[in-house]
């Protein structure tokens, strides 16, 4: 049966939008006029519309339709024009076919962010908020071409972080794949070997012979207590004490924490001076940046200086008080209150701190590397020795 999309009025004059089955349009005006609704726009939604399996917007694609975006805006096109050609012309299903709910919506007298305010999966409360207010302010263009900027930028940060990451998670897959095949297959080998030598084996052949026996006869056990730790993991991390002790953890960590720390005051400042530049209010912009900080620690002092704001007092105070924001984010921040330039001053900290990100990240590699290759060594070139110690004894007694 085909879905409609329309919009009414109530009596009162309240905008009603929802969606109904029906098998025609005049069925839907019937329904709605039963129901003491004026129809404003009732439209047949195109199969494929309804996103009920969720689905991945990439953040390039969605940069590239804000900067296209902008440009149709500046350039005097229609609203609705030019999210009829942005539908039109986007390769990705999931942001093709909300753009066309999104022009649906907009047509039947919705604004531009209220329509998108549906989408969460696509536009963010960051990017609704910012398109709001642009189109408060008359300004929709230029909010759209801080966006596309800041999205970039947000998308470079978190490349480099997880970049940092690659490394020493492949050289752990590494490790522990090599560490699996010496157990279950050249280990066996040497045992066989060692059966028919009437000595006592040395002491780290026993543990390594003991870990290959386990291997063998409890591989099952073994990967059940795996992925049972994940889950309970996963479980704990999901509780809010979970998630704030394994945040205040990762900020502590010798050379993790420092990446973590300076990822989020960039992502922190960025964020906010991005909001405030775009007309979004001060303690919309803090709200909205605490729940897109990605640190529980992080999100509870901008929380605590948005409580601050809203008793009158300064913004700077409460986050110096959480000793997570270095001293100098704090000063600055403190400095651009007190000469009216907060969100100028916030997009300094963050281009400041972009480059510290490439520093740490830097930093992190060429820590890692050496320390992975030693770990990695010393794991597999320890085994490889303990197996060979009781053919070096063997050795020594003949001679």
């Amino acid at each position: 049966m085909p879905v409609w999309s329309y919009s009414a009025r109530t009596v009162s004059g309240d905008l009603k939008r929802a969606e109904l089955d029906a098998t025609s349009r005049d069925e839907v005006i019937a329904h709605l006029r039963s129901q003491r609704l004026i129809p404003i726009s009732v439209r047949q939604k195109p199969k494929g519309v309804r996103l009920s399996f969720g689905g991945k917007v990439k953040t390039r694609d969605t940069v590239i339709m804000t900067r296209q975006f902008a440009t149709m805006i500046n350039a005097g096109l229609p609203l609705v024009q030019a999210l009829d050609i942005l539908a039109k012309q986007s390769d990705n299903k999931i942001l093709q076919d909300t753009l066309q709910e999104v022009l649906y919506d907009v047509e039947s007298g919705n604004t531009l962010a209220d329509a998108m305010r549906d989408h969460t999966k696509v536009f963010s409360q960051l990017y609704v908020n910012m398109v709001a207010a642009g189109e408060t302010g008359g300004i929709l263009d230029t909010i759209l071409l801080r966006l596309s900027v800041f999205l970039e930028k947000a998308e470079a940060l978190s490349r480099k972080v997880k970049g940092a990451m690659i490394y020493p998670a492949v050289i752990s897959v590494v490790a522990l794949s090599a560490i699996v095949v010496l157990l279950l297959f050249v280990i066996p080998t040497f045992q066989q070997m060692f059966a028919s030598f009437d000595q006592v084996l040395p002491l780290p052949t026993r543990i390594v012979i003991m870990a290959s026996d386990l291997l063998q006869s409890y591989w099952w056990a073994m990967g059940a207590g795996v992925a049972g730790s994940i889950w309970l993991f996963k479980r704990w991390i999901n509780t809010s004490s979970g998630r704030l002790t394994f945040d205040r953890i990762v900020l502590r960590l010798p050379i993790f924490g420092n990446l973590a720390r300076k990822s989020s005051v960039a992502r922190f400042t960025r964020t906010l001076g991005t909001l405030l530049s775009s007309g979004v209010t001060i303690l919309d912009g803090l709200e909205i940046t605490a729940r897109t900080s990605g640190n529980r620690v992080i999100h509870d002092a901008i929380m605590n200086s948005r409580n601050s704001i809203a008793g009158g007092e300064s913004i700077s105070e409460p986050l110096k008080a959480s000793g997570v924001f270095p001293p100098m984010v704090t000063q600055m921040i403190n400095v651009g209150e007190e000469t009216g330039d907060l969100d100028g001053m916030l997009t300094k900290i963050a281009d400041f701190y972009d480059e510290e990100v490439d520093t740490a990240v830097e930093s992190l590699l060429k820590a890692m590397e050496p320390m992975m290759i030693v770990i990695l060594g010393t794991v597999v070139g320890g085994m490889i020795v303990a197996m060979y110690l009781p053919i070096f004894g063997i050795i020594n007694t003949m001679q």
